[in-house]
């Protein structure tokens, strides 16, 4: 059997960490900066984990992480 491909877009997209637990970053924050407000941008920082509700079909999508 061939090997099951990991999707280039997740992978690029999250970090698996040692407990299970999967880490992404926040949407809304690329472009078109200057109409959101400073509050909302302020918000948008740093990392946040994968939702259990989502996480069956991130481990679909990257199979050996």
């Amino acid at each position: 059997m061939p090997k099951m491909k990991t999707k280039s877009s997740a992978k690029k997209r999250f970090i698996v960490l040692g407990g299970g637990g999967v880490k992404r970053s926040h949407a809304f924050k690329r472009h078109i900066l200057t109409k959101k407000t400073t509050k909302t941008k302020r918000q948008l920082r740093g990392t946040s984990m994968v939702d259990s509700t989502n996480m069956k079909s991130v481990r679909a999508m990257m199979p050996y992480a």
